[in-house]
Parts: structure tokens; C-alpha cells; sequence
């Protein structure tokens, strides 16, 4: 019976040291696969800076924007901006009009101002002229996304920014956005 017993305690203590060696393994392969994922950022920065591949930044450190190749300068679109208010406040855009490239991103505020003693909830819905530019009128963030909560007597510059697609027929020199800001819901309690 001893023989056995030392023979199953030979082959559990073999067992265990197996364990522990692979054990020892997986932990060594784990930090060597965490070290490896930590060093690559800076690894991929000096190999692109050794290929000149999406370098951002000169030599001197100042920081060099990359140029966006889809923005047409041969064409200038002007982009004349309306808006219309359907309820208790002044709306309008802070500026009248602004010249972009099909292409190029640009934004533009919208002022409103809640000039009631209560709390307005509305929604500000967009129109185009000519409506065959609707489709390359593309809208990157917009207050008209969601509705806006106004408390009384509120000032909110709002922006929209936006790009004209290139794809924009040629004839097209002018597109007017106009927005309609209208209350939504019920009326809400001053707070």
C-alpha cells in the first residue's frame, strides 16, 4: 500500500509542478502581450515619422494639419442663411451669409432668445432652395437634431456645422438654409 501512496503522491506532485510551470507561462505570455500593446503607439510613431507617413507634426514641434483632398476650390458656393420664428422669442442667424468650398467644413450660430417668463420647449426644422441641394447639404452636428429647452428670457447661440457634398450639380451657386423654430408640446411651468 505504500508503494501506492508514493506513487500517487509522485504523480500529484508532478502534476503540480506542471501546473505551476504552465501557470508561469500564461502570466509571462500575458505581460509580454500587455507590454507589446503598450509600446505600440510609440513604435507607430517612429515608423511613420521614419516613412513620412501621417506625420501632424515638423520637426520644430509645431503641428501641421493634414489638408482634406475632397474640398473643391475651383467652386465657391454661397450659403445665405434665414430663420423664421413661430412662437414667444427672436430667432436669426448671427450672420446673413457665408462662401464655402464643396467640400470644406464650416459652421454658423443661430441666436434665439426666450423672451417669456416661462420654460419653452422647441424644435427648429430645416429647408433648403433650391430643394434639389437638400441632398448634398450635409449637417456634421445641428441644433435642429433634437429639441431645445429655453428658460425664461434665455439667449442661446446655437451652432450648425456642415459641408457641401462635391457632388453638388455645378449650376448651383446659391443655396438659402432656412430654419422654422417652433414651440412643441404642452406649455411648461416656470421652474
Amino acid at each position: 500500500m505504500s508503494t501506492e501512496t508514493n506513487a500517487g503522491r509522485h504523480e500529484e506532485s508532478g502534476r503540480l509542478q506542471l501546473n505551476k510551470t504552465t501557470l508561469t507561462k500564461l502570466l509571462v505570455v500575458a505581460a509580454l502581450m500587455f507590454g507589446f500593446g503598450y509600446a505600440m503607439v510609440p513604435i507607430y510613431r517612429q515608423v511613420c515619422e521614419v516613412l513620412g507617413l501621417n506625420v501632424l507634426t515638423q520637426k520644430d514641434g509645431t503641428v501641421v494639419a493634414p489638408a482634406n483632398t475632397q474640398v473643391d476650390k475651383t467652386r465657391t458656393i454661397t450659403i445665405v442663411l434665414d430663420g423664421n420664428a413661430q412662437g414667444p422669442w427672436r430667432f436669426r442667424p448671427v450672420q446673413r451669409s457665408i462662401d464655402v468650398h464643396p467640400g470644406e467644413m464650416a459652421t454658423v450660430l443661430y441666436e434665439v432668445v426666450n423672451t417669456q417668463a416661462r420654460t419653452v420647449t422647441a424644435q427648429a426644422i430645416p429647408s433648403y432652395a433650391p430643394q434639389s441641394a437638400a441632398p448634398f447639404f450635409k449637417k456634421v452636428e445641428c441644433f435642429c437634431f433634437k429639441q431645445q429647452v429655453l428658460k425664461p428670457n434665455e439667449a442661446r447661440q446655437m451652432p450648425v456645422v456642415f459641408f457641401i457634398d462635391p457632388k453638388l450639380p455645378r449650376e448651383v451657386k446659391d443655396i438659402t438654409l432656412s430654419y422654422t423654430f417652433f414651440e412643441v408640446g404642452t406649455v411648461t411651468a416656470q421652474k
